[in-house]
């Protein structure tokens, strides 16, 4: 396991270099065929990785959000998106990252936020998160009311999952802003949020997310309160807001 975290390490370094050089340079954003935008500096990030980690372990596979699969039934997989908040990236805003995974036989065993503007790199493996080294856990908190909560967007959640629930939930938080992407798991992470939620996200969005909140104490499940191992959406909260942040969602359909 050391040697997969400080290789988890190199990948980090290796992206954020590429990501720093565009960086504010009003980069050509080309639309995918789900009308997300993407960059040269997504694309060559994801390439970079993904060269390191077939020339360090041949055997792995990887998952990747611009590239796909390579060595799809290997034991051990990484899961990779290089800017996770390509729109904050793209308007010279901070608060995106690279996301980086490596699952055993489809279970999340390590995961990483980078944050290469910021110079914040998460880790989370063998039950605990660090930032830049320390060990970090998310914040007390008793309930809604007293809650910071945090989302990647507002209209996702009348889209795809339970709007009314949502609306309810965000007005009864003591703040709602929409930090989102992998930067409002970092602000739960660390201590500084206590609710964070995504109504409809991809395999590379979450499974870094995963042992990140659970290292540091967190609870994380789809929107259901499901396993996230199969879901498209995630909440994570500091633990003890669990239940009622999953009863609030979804009251509307109870």
């Amino acid at each position: 396991m050391d040697e997969y975290i400080q290789f988890a390490r190199q990948l980090a370094d290796a992206s954020a270099e590429i990501i720093k050089k565009y960086y504010r340079t009003n980069v050509k954003v080309d639309e995918k065929a789900d009308l997300s935008p993407v960059t040269i500096a997504d694309k060559q990030a994801e390439e970079t990785m993904r060269t390191l980690i077939m020339e360090s372990f041949p055997q792995h596979g990887i998952l990747g959000e611009e590239f796909g699969v390579h060595n799809p039934h290997a034991e051990y997989q990484w899961v990779l998106d290089p800017i996770d908040g390509t729109k904050s990236f793209i308007t010279g805003t901070p608060l995106f990252g690279t996301l980086i995974a490596l699952l055993e036989q489809g279970h999340p065993i390590l995961g990483v936020i980078n944050q290469p503007i910021l110079g914040e790199y998460l880790l989370g493996a063998n039950g605990k998160t660090w930032l830049n080294g320390q060990q970090v856990c998310v914040r007390p908190c008793a309930s809604v009311e007293q809650a910071t909560l945090l989302g990647s967007g507002v209209w996702d959640a009348h889209k795809f999952r339970t709007g009314a629930g949502f609306e309810k939930l965000s007005k009864r938080a003591r703040m709602f802003r929409t930090w989102g992407d992998c930067h409002g798991y970092y602000l739960l992470a660390t201590g500084y949020a206590d609710i964070m939620l995504d109504a409809m996200m991809s395999v590379w969005d979450i499974m870094a997310l995963i042992p990140i909140v659970e290292g540091a104490g967190g609870k994380i499940t789809d929107w259901y309160g499901k396993s996230p191992l199969k879901g498209n959406s995630i909440v994570a909260t500091n633990s003890t807001l669990h239940d009622e942040v999953i009863r609030l969602l979804n009251e509307e359909i109870a």
